[in-house]
This record gives structure tokens, sequence and C-alpha cells, in this order.
């Protein structure tokens, strides 16, 4: 799994990065989009990709309660976002 934090290099990341990591076999590769507060997953397969709603290297895991997390961020502590995190696992 790579996950890349980009703040101005989006296009870059879903393009250039995303063929290499096709071409590395990379299970997972997410792109958090720090401008746009938003996670783009993609499961990487038979030398392609294609983008995700649920991990499939972390089962169960659905990338929406990430960006719900993200999102979090921008309102509140970081603290009380992990402990909102760690109940939503805890469900």
């Amino acid at each position: 799994m790579v996950i890349e934090v980009a703040n101005t290099s989006v296009a870059d990341d879903k393009g250039d990065k995303r063929l290499l990591y096709e071409e590395l076999g990379v299970g997972e590769y997410w792109i958090i989009d720090v401008q746009n507060v938003q996670v783009i997953a993609f499961a990487v397969e038979n030398r392609g990709s294609r983008k995700i709603t649920q991990s499939q290297v972390l089962p169960g895991l659905a990338i929406s309660l990430l960006q719900e997390g993200f999102r979090r961020t921008r309102e509140m502590n970081h603290g009380r976002v992990g402990a909102w995190l760690l109940s939503q696992f805890q469900q």
C-alpha cells in the first residue's frame, strides 16, 4: 500500500505516480488531496488500477470513513478525531 499526501501534486499523483505504482504492482494506492479535503483510493491489479470505495488491503475499511475523518480534522483537534475514528472501528 502507498499513501501520497498531495497539496499541489494531485495531477502528478493521479498520473505519472499512479502509472509507476501500477507497474510496480503495489496492492493499493491512496491519494490524500489536502486542498479538496478528499481521499481517493485505487486498487492496483493486472498492471492497471481502478477506483475503489472500500480498501482491499485493509478489509472492511470504507474509504468514506477516512474521508469523514479527514474532513473532521478541519473542524476539531486531532485527538478528538482520533477518538471518533476509534469509536467507528469498535462498532
